[in-house]
């Protein structure tokens, strides 16, 4: 019998769930860079949106305590709605479970705040009553120190977890850059996400293949005046 767990993800066997990506809820991490972590889920739900996957967007007290969800993660998905709660556990609230249900896909990609309370709750509960398999992004989720996020991600994987990256979800989804319908979106992503990775991309494209540089204004590049002996 084959093990599901050795399937690789693919825009159509999964879903995506962004659990309280909100500002309160960010000031509290410690177990990663708070802007690395901003600038990671964004560049996952761009993704997401570039596949087509079946996204929720959860929040927990955003009026009394956490906060809105972050705009530039709102954006990506206009229109969308927001599936508000009280419990720190997502699997509790009908809606989100309802969700879950209707986009019909038993893997679940997961980036949240906090791993240690919401993200590990949601993922423990979505496993033991909804059969569900979880995909936690370590570097789209983040803990009040790294020694709780270290160990609740170690929970987790214990329990059977998959422990993935941002960009290690991408890339799974993109497979084969012959896949000419998502590369371009995939590429954008990647040197405005990516750091180095990014960067190296840019300098590929304009100083090997002489395109265009990306910046949306026009520079005049004035020519260098040697120093007077």
């Amino acid at each position: 019998m084959t093990d599901s767990k050795l399937e690789v993800l693919t825009p159509t066997n999964c879903q995506m769930i962004f659990i309280d990506q909100q500002p309160q809820m960010a000031f509290g991490v410690q177990s990663i860079d708070r802007q690395v972590l901003k600038n990671n889920t964004v560049a996952l739900a761009k993704a997401a949106k570039v596949f087509n996957i079946p996204t929720i967007i959860t929040t927990v007290e955003t009026e009394s305590f956490s906060g809105h969800t972050y705009p530039e993660l709102l954006d990506v998905f206009p229109e969308h709605d927001i599936l508000e709660r009280t419990s720190m556990n997502s699997w509790d609230d009908q809606k989100v479970r309802d969700a879950l249900a209707k986009n019909g896909k038993k893997k679940i990609v997961v980036s949240g705040l906090w791993t240690e309370v919401c993200n590990n709750s949601f993922s423990l509960c979505a496993m033991l009553e909804g059969g569900y398999e979880i995909y936690m992004v370590a570097d789209a989720s983040g803990g009040t120190t790294k020694e709780a996020h270290d160990f609740a991600m170690q929970r987790m994987i214990q329990a059977g977890v998959i422990p993935v990256t941002w960009q290690q979800v991408m890339l799974e989804w993109q497979r084969d850059w012959a896949r000419k319908e998502t590369y371009n979106a995939v590429m954008d992503i990647v040197k405005e996400h990516s750091g180095a990775y990014g960067m190296g991309v840019d300098y590929a494209y304009t100083m090997v293949h002489k395109s265009p540089s990306r910046e949306q204004g026009r520079h005049n590049t004035l020519a260098p005046v040697p120093a007077n002996k």
